[in-house]
């Protein structure tokens, strides 16, 4: 809020309809590119998912 209202000088109606990319944007942060495939094939090595437990009767995730 201090940076939106006091640094950036909006109006309070401004502030609060933006979203957080366009006060990001504005403050000069950082730009983010999206997730590429080998990102994610990466993502998915590093961090696999569990495989569910099966019991008697069904199965529990």
């Amino acid at each position: 809020m201090e940076a939106g209202l006091g640094r950036l000088r909006l109006s309070p109606q401004d502030f609060w309809t933006m979203t957080l990319k366009e006060l990001a944007a504005m403050l000069g942060g950082p730009q983010r590119r999206p997730l590429g495939r080998g990102d994610l094939a990466a993502l998915m090595a590093a961090w696999p998912d569990e495989p569910a437990k099966v019991e008697q009767g069904g199965t529990y995730g």
